[in-house]
């Protein structure tokens, strides 16, 4: 038998196997318990509810039979990593919320779950004392209902899921691509396309492994496709809207950096400091300034849609740029007018 893992951004695991020669019939919750190390076979059987495993490309009950030479794919949520998070009274910015979902407006500078150097102020933290009762949300689980994160300083949208149904429906989606994000960065530069693809492998930085790094195809990384529309043009930069094909870390904002065009005041790629512009000290001021309105860069996800893990509808939600990012749009437009 072969089985391999297939890495993503998103807070999913894929596992693939493909079933030896040998192998008798046996229940597939079984033979996928045997052989998922960690994983309890109610979440297998979860997983499966959710339709999140197939065989060769067909989705099958827990009760299916394995038989040689199948292919199976499932796909769970990241198991929880058992630590103490402590349930904190921290204000969420919750744009809806049902018995199965929340949609949070997570402000930039607030880490989502649990890391080494951020135990306490997350957005899990959060949930914990918002949640409290759920089951999903007690204190010895490190990413409650995840199935996708955005960075620290990025502002926007997520979903958490509140209960395991609706975790597993949730994670089927983001790994199929069938929900749907769009975010606002403000990038540098004067873009020569209106629309445009950024591709190129994403994986760790050899030189530094907290950041990201493009790869030449082929190499290493994972495949990474960023679609753009340059939506205004402020002088020196531009703001645009991105949708994402692939979920990679730090996906934008490693890929604007390798075409030269890093997001405004992104301290890991480059772009907080003056890359495009005049020499004059009045600029620089000006530049500087901008600098301080945001934490870190300027990036937003916009908009977020899915299918309601429970009616079967579609559901869209938006939330507009933070103030910061507001006024910064604000003093560029000032500036290329009066230029």
């Amino acid at each position: 038998m072969t089985e391999e893992i297939i890495d993503s951004g998103d807070l999913f695991e894929h596992f693939r196997f493909v079933v030896d020669r040998g192998q008798s019939p046996v229940r597939i919750d079984k033979f996928l318990f045997n052989r998922l190390e960690g994983i309890s076979r109610s979440r297998i059987q979860s997983a499966a509810a959710a339709g999140n495993i197939l065989v060769n490309r067909q989705v099958v009950k827990p009760s299916y039979r394995v038989r040689p030479g199948d292919t199976i794919v499932i796909v769970l949520p990241e198991p929880p990593v058992k630590t103490e998070i402590v349930p904190e009274n921290i204000p969420l910015d919750i744009i809806h919320e049902d018995a199965e979902v929340i949609v949070i407006n997570k402000p930039a500078g607030m880490v989502v779950h649990p890391a080494y150097g951020n135990y306490t102020g997350t957005m899990v933290n959060a949930l914990l004392h918002h949640l409290q009762g759920h089951p999903l949300f007690g204190s010895s689980e490190e990413r409650p209902g995840l199935v996708h994160r955005i960075d620290k300083n990025t502002s926007g949208l997520l979903v958490v899921a509140k209960n395991e149904r609706s975790l597993n429906k949730l994670a089927s989606q983001f790994y199929n691509k069938t929900s749907s994000r769009k975010y606002l960065a403000l990038v540098w530069g004067d873009l020569k396309q209106d629309k445009g693809t950024i591709t190129g492998h994403i994986g760790r930085n050899p030189r530094d492994r907290k950041l990201m790094y493009v790869f030449p195809v082929g190499e290493q990384g994972k495949e990474a496709v960023t679609h753009y529309r340059v939506v205004e043009r402020l002088g020196y930069v531009c703001l645009v809207e991105c949708i994402l094909e692939t979920g990679r870390t730090h996906q934008i904002r490693v890929h604007f950096q390798s075409i030269s065009h890093p997001v405004f005041n992104d301290p890991e790629y480059g772009g907080d400091r003056i890359l495009r512009g005049t020499t004059f000290t009045r600029y620089r001021q000006f530049v500087e300034n901008c600098f301080t309105l945001l934490p870190g860069q300027a990036l937003h996800a916009w908009t977020l849609g899915f299918t309601h893990p429970a009616t079967g509808r579609e559901v869209s939600f938006e939330a507009p740029v933070p103030e910061g990012f507001s006024t910064l749009l604000e003093k560029w437009r000032k500036y290329t007018r009066n230029r």
